[in-house]
């Protein structure tokens, strides 16, 4: 996903994701590897943690001994490579600059994951408060290398871990009963509750697409020499939408073409339907608790793998944490973007500036300096965002900013959206969701995911029966968006269950007079799994045709709607091959059969009784 760096990621193709965490595990922008022969010293040791098992590290010195260096670690189950201590890869740490500052790069396989030994958990639960030596999670694991390092290395007794996506978990991992070296810690779009928010579902939708080609590749046979991995099946497809809807219900993955395996992690995931003990284990926010390293959080406004773990990890260490060195950092940014050489602009949207100059050279290196070793100042706000629309770094004292009030923007009889409450007889809007003929995530045929989906212009939807489109009249001045959004709506439907996409939009003018459909630019948008409206753990069926309420919060934005532009938001019922379909009908999906899946007509209602609404935090 991403988290994987795309533990997914799973796309721009899903190669790129999977490139992703291996970029970020084995440094992508290319350098030059002969400077890092000239100017380090490599060895490849087996560290024995405190239960026996050994975990293969790749330790990169440098040469110089006249100066006792930090140690900059990432722990990862994309590989350390390359292997060998003769071969060198093009880049070490995070940035460039880090890597000629010098520290001693420490790159490790966890457990169970390429040369490493010992078995593999996904997403490992953490233990508080250890009784045993066999109580071992990636805190203990972590610890156990920082001790082993601080006693084998020309150090300066600190060190500090950072990571992306499913390396970026490992860094969060690191924070409870942390060693009392680790100084500083950097969690990069780190995978953080697969059920609500990240990669494998998001609210209880299941990320189908995603999913099935990272544990394709992820959960394959480790090869003898265990440097790499084969996948578990071949499948090339080059219109996804076309081939998961003639693969049919989820449960025909978990065949001998497929998932054929019980063990495989795909089927664990499958198969744990509801937010049950299996994902509450996975959950690292309720340990990150007492954290004593300064961190350092980074995430990506297009992220579409671990935009939720960036901001809800930040959120969990400020709310449980009263006196802490915590920063978040958030750019226009997909997943781990910020490691790219430069990022000037993304889906035909361009920023103004190099933003990754500024966030590796003013940001990044300056926190890992400072807290690792003493060098220069850690000054940096609470929390740096990019503010999309107007292309401008906003600094707050508090995330969410202070000044962001929330403000309800109500659905309209006509398909509008004001301030306005709507009026007694306002009605409602219907469409026919029908699961064979699901409303497609993206306006093309791509084999993997369209990584720019998520700032894609969203007419292709508009104009489909399926899909109901509020517009709000043309803006007279320009309004600024800025902190989590809600989702507030009155809904029914014909079937027991059903899915809501909800889209947040910023419409350009099509010409000076803003008269007609512009660019439907996406800025926000995320599902929820209608049956689990009132509790995740314990899902609840819709009576038919029946007026209920559906509310749940969006991600975090940061946003310039600018004047004469309108604000739009979208409401459909699915969301392919994104999301798996909903039969439309209450029972377990991964145990569906093609008959279950039925055509609902869902109604979304504007009326004074049921003033269905999106919560926007607009700034004062």
């Amino acid at each position: 996903m991403y988290k994987r760096i795309n533990k997914s990621s799973k796309r721009a193709g899903w190669l790129v994701i999977l490139l992703i965490p291996m970029v970020a595990c084995n440094q992508t922008r290319p350098t030059d590897p002969d400077y890092i022969r000239e100017n380090y010293t490599k060895r490849e040791v087996y560290i024995t943690m405190r239960d026996g098992v050994r975990l293969f590290t790749a330790i990169y010195e440098p040469r110089d001994r006249s100066v006792a260096y930090p140690i900059l670690m990432q722990r990862t189950p994309y590989s350390c490579s390359p292997y060998g201590e003769n071969n060198y890869p093009g880049r070490l740490g995070p940035n460039p600059a880090l890597m000629r500052e010098k520290y001693i790069f420490v790159y490790q396989d966890v457990r169970g994951r390429y040369k490493s030994e010992g078995r593999f958990q996904e997403m490992t639960p953490a233990i508080d408060h250890k009784q045993s030596v066999s109580q071992v999670d990636e805190s203990s694991d972590t610890y156990d290398t920082i001790d082993w390092l601080l006693k084998n290395t020309h150090n300066n007794g600190r060190a500090g871990i950072y990571g992306i996506s499913y390396p970026g978990f490992y860094a969060s991992a690191s924070l409870p009963e942390a060693h009392p070296a680790l100084k500083a810690v950097s969690p990069q779009a780190p995978v953080t509750d697969e059920f609500i928010g990240d990669d494998c579902n998001h609210n209880g939708a299941f990320f189908l697409l995603d999913n099935f080609d990272f544990y394709n590749y992820f959960d394959g046979p480790r090869t003898a020499s265990g440097q790499d991995y084969q996948p578990v099946f071949k499948v090339p497809h080059p219109d996804a939408y076309s081939f998961f809807l003639n693969l049919g219900p989820l449960g025909r993955a978990n065949t001998s073409r497929y998932f054929r395996d019980s063990t495989m992690i795909w089927r664990q995931v499958v198969a744990h339907d509801t937010y049950d003990g299996f994902w509450q284990a996975r959950n690292i926010r309720p340990h990150l608790r007492d954290i004593r390293p300064a961190v350092l959080v980074v995430g990506g406004w297009y992220d579409a793998e671990d935009l939720f773990g960036a901001l809800r990890t930040y959120e969990a260490i400020e709310q449980q944490n009263p006196v802490n060195r915590n920063r978040l950092v958030m750019g226009p940014w997909t997943h781990g973007g910020w490691s790219a050489p430069s990022w000037t602009g993304f889906g035909g949207y361009g920023f103004g500036s190099d933003v990754n100059r500024y966030f590796q050279d003013s940001l990044e290196t300056r926190f890992f300096n400072f807290y690792l070793k003493d060098k220069g100042s850690e000054d940096s706000t609470e929390a740096t965002v990019f503010e999309t629309g107007s292309n401008q770094w906003r600094h707050y004292a508090t995330w969410p900013p202070r000044n962001a009030v929330p403000t309800a923007f109500y659905l309209q009889t006509g398909q509008g959206l004001s301030t306005q409450p709507p009026a007694a007889n306002g009605g409602s809007d219907s469409y026919l969701s029908d699961p064979a003929h699901p409303v497609p995530y993206t306006a093309g045929a791509y084999g993997d995911r369209n990584n720019q989906y998520m700032i894609e212009d969203q007419r292709f939807a508009s104009r489909r029966p399926d899909v109901v489109t509020y517009r709000s009249s043309p803006l007279t001045q320009a309004i600024t968006v800025t902190g989590r959004l809600r989702a507030s709506l009155f809904v029914s439907t014909s079937g027991t269950d059903a899915d809501f996409i909800v889209k947040i939009i910023d419409e350009y003018p099509s010409d000076p007079s803003g008269t007609g459909v512009g660019v439907q630019r996406l800025v926000r948008a995320e599902v929820f799994r209608g049956k689990f409206r009132h509790s995740y753990e314990q899902p609840a069926a819709f009576v038919p045709n029946q007026v209920d309420s559906v509310s749940f919060d969006l991600n975090e934005i940061a946003h310039r709607f600018e004047k004469g532009h309108r604000l739009v938001v979208q409401i459909q019922s699915s969301w392919f091959p994104l999301v798996d379909r909903n039969p439309q009908q209450y029972l377990r999906i991964p145990g569906a059969r093609e008959t279950d899946f039925k055509a609902v007509r869902i109604r979304i209602y504007h009326e004074a009784e049921f003033p269905s609404r999106i919560i926007l935090p607009v700034m004062q």
